[in-house]
């Protein structure tokens, strides 16, 4: 049994605002009185899924026409139709939330030293005049509209410009190489592109005005491209072909309008990493990334109006639009853009009591390397306005949480949380009401109806097996781009399964109960991606489990594991990142080996250790087990513009120690 490392307090279940929604529903969907723990709320939540997704639309107020009927062929995946006569636009509920006020929405934070606040009057002003200018281009509904920008209020006010009008949103973070963005933005076409004039990484000012130029030169169907004045640095080139943002804000505000859209309406496309081939697109609509992130963002993570939200994330990943939609509740969002470990390794700890961040988030490698890097928040830092700190891109190790509650802070819900691009939003994740358990996401989300299952798609109550989602809910994309047939759509997650969603994960669900052995909580444990799963001697091993167990060696900072074929089977191959000055010997590979045999089973121990100067990750930071695997075994890696260190690939190019046994 996994340890209890916090429980919430009587008064903040009291406050919370699943509490609030929980008694709602005993008023007004005939929810029984006494039911009010979690397991019976996502019991209920599935059972009544049409009551639910409408208690959610009312007891948030969504601004827009909900229509009578909630759900068409609610038992077919792909086919159900949720809200299929409802009309809203999503913009106008994310500026719905104090838009007549000058409170603020959004903190803009830089490496470098950049403060800007935004008010809720002030976003709207600039959505208004950015809608202008993009009917002036004539974009309509159903147009692409792109970003290639930093983590930014111009980025925001872009989107939501874009929304107002019914018109489609897609973003790549300028780090991403001209190959990148064209292999994204070459599917989608858009009509109008916002781009910056460059950012700041690491100390390092990185001009793109030469990038953005070939971008455009490529891109057939764009007829205006927007240039953000990000560096503030004049720029000498003739910039007469292009648009300037500031250009765009020196008129007179027009009226704001929203175009009522059908729930169902384009509103995001999304890209996979990309690393196997050609990025998908993933659309996914109005209504549904509305209904699925308030959730989310209420009753998971607590969100209220005046809630100082912070997630370190780019414009290229799902998180992004994530955290924006806090913004519907009424949120402050808090923007970073630049390391987060410039100019000193506190940089983001920082910033939680520059800005009284109460909901912290990051990536579970951030969290790791904070550790590495001995920080002790606790002791240099003040942090009380901290009260949840939420984990993604990779399971959370039970030797993070540990590390956040022992120096960090002790009372905060750690929630680690999993789902993806592919449902712009969570299947699993936290909870302000339950405990927290040492490696745990702490409950699966309310109404998705996920379940762990062996390759023949049977229930495993009791051990490892693949994530599936045996029931639709709105979040679910309504396709992929140019994928007409929806063959693509299809074979992506629903031809392994019939009328089931396999989402590619590896994992289990944890039992906890009572002493009257009544069910109190089912938490959920990730261990990796099921494409990265190793198999030696038949025997199926996250890649998890084993990075959990290296990565306790203090000379470690960081894994990546694979499965070579060898001589008919699999065999386990660690690649290894020491810390600086730290050599691969035979005590520390004898050290390694050791952790994993006592804590694991002999199955897992790698057959071969080594040391490796860098390990290639994406550009929201996972690392890409796949890719390597292909370059150990001498197959082409395709896309490799979707990585943040494409050179590292070259590391693992015909090692000998992997020619011999």
């Amino acid at each position: 049994m996994n340890k209890c490392l916090w429980t919430p307090s009587e008064s903040r279940i009291n406050q919370s605002n699943i509490k609030a929604f929980t008694e709602f529903l005993v008023q007004h969907h005939h929810y029984p009185e006494h039911q009010v723990d979690y397991p019976s709320l996502h019991t209920w939540s599935l059972t009544n899924k049409e009551s639910f997704w409408k208690a959610i639309w009312e007891f948030f107020g969504v601004q827009g026409d909900m229509g009578k009927v909630i759900l068409n062929n609610g038992d077919k995946m792909p086919g159900a139709q949720w809200f299929p006569e409802a009309q809203l636009n999503f913009a106008q509920n994310l500026l719905k939330a104090n838009s007549s006020d000058n409170s603020i929405a959004i903190v803009e934070r830089g490496e470098h030293g950049r403060r800007e606040e935004i008010s809720f009057l002030q976003l709207k002003d600039q959505v208004s005049k950015i809608r202008k200018f993009l009917i002036n281009q004539d974009v309509q509904k159903g147009d692409c509209v792109a970003g290639f920008l930093p983590n930014s209020h111009y980025a925001i006010v872009a989107m939501l410009a874009t929304a107002s009008i019914g018109a489609i949103w897609t973003s790549c973070s300028p780090d991403f190489g001209i190959q990148g963005v064209l292999d994204r933005f070459q599917q989608t076409q858009p009509k109008v592109l916002f781009a910056c004039d460059g950012y700041y990484y690491a100390n390092k000012t990185i001009h793109t005005l030469d990038k953005i130029t070939a971008i455009c030169e490529s891109l057939e169907n764009l007829s205006s491209c927007v240039i953000v004045p990000y560096l503030n640095i004049q720029d000498q080139r003739d910039l007469s072909t292009k648009t300037l943002w500031t250009n765009l804000l020196n008129i007179e505000t027009p009226e704001l309008v929203f175009e009522p859209m059908p729930f169902n309406a384009p509103l995001y496309v999304m890209y996979s990493s990309g690393t196997t081939g050609k990025p998908k697109c993933i659309v996914h609509t109005a209504g549904g990334t509305l209904l699925q992130h308030l959730k989310e963002h209420a009753l998971h993570t607590d969100v209220k109006a005046g809630t100082h939200l912070f997630y370190y994330t780019t414009c290229g990943w799902m998180m992004w639009n994530w955290l924006v939609s806090g913004l519907s509740l009424g949120a402050r969002i808090i923007l970073y853009d630049g390391s987060p470990f410039h100019a000193k390794n506190t940089q983001l700890f920082d910033l939680i009591d520059e800005e009284q961040i109460e909901i912290f988030g990051g990536s579970a490698k951030y969290y790791a390397a904070c550790e590495k890097f001995e920080l002790a928040p606790k002791k240099t830092h003040n942090l009380d306005s901290l009260t949840s700190v939420l984990s993604t891109g990779s399971p959370l190790s039970h030797e993070s949480f540990q590390y956040l509650y022992d120096h960090v802070k002790e009372d905060i819900c750690v929630s680690s949380i999993s789902g993806g691009t592919d449902i712009i939003s969570c299947f699993a994740l936290g909870c302000p009401i339950l405990p927290v358990y040492q490696g745990e996401l702490q409950c699966i989300g309310l109404a998705m109806d996920i379940a762990f299952v062996d390759d023949q798609g049977q229930e495993l109550e009791q051990d490892k097996g693949e994530l599936i989602c045996r029931q639709s809910f709105p979040s679910m994309p309504s396709g992929f781009w140019n994928d007409a047939d929806g063959t693509k759509y299809h074979d992506a997650y629903f031809s392994r399964f019939e009328n089931i969603w396999a989402h590619g994960d590896y994992g289990e669900v944890i039992q906890h109960q009572n002493e009257t052995n009544q069910v109190t909580q089912l938490g959920v444990m990730i261990h990796g991606r099921s494409d990265a799963i190793l198999n030696p001697g038949g025997v199926r091993i996250g890649t998890a489990e084993i990075y959990r167990q290296v990565e306790k060696v203090p000379a470690v900072f960081e894994s990546i594991a694979i499965g070579q074929n060898w001589k008919d089977d699999v065999r386990i191959i660690l690649f290894v990142r020491l810390q600086d000055g730290k050599v691969l010997d035979d005590i520390l590979i004898n050290e390694i080996k050791t952790s994993i045999r006592t804590n694991t089973t002999p199955r897992h121990v790698p057959s071969k250790i080594i040391q490796i100067a860098d390990i290639p990750r994406t550009i929201s930071g996972k690392i890409v087990e796949v890719a390597v695997k292909k370059v150990v075994e001498g197959l082409p890696v395709n896309n490799t513009e979707a990585l943040a260190n494409p050179e590292a690939l070259n590391l693992f190019k015909n090692l000998p120690e992997l020619q011999k046994d």
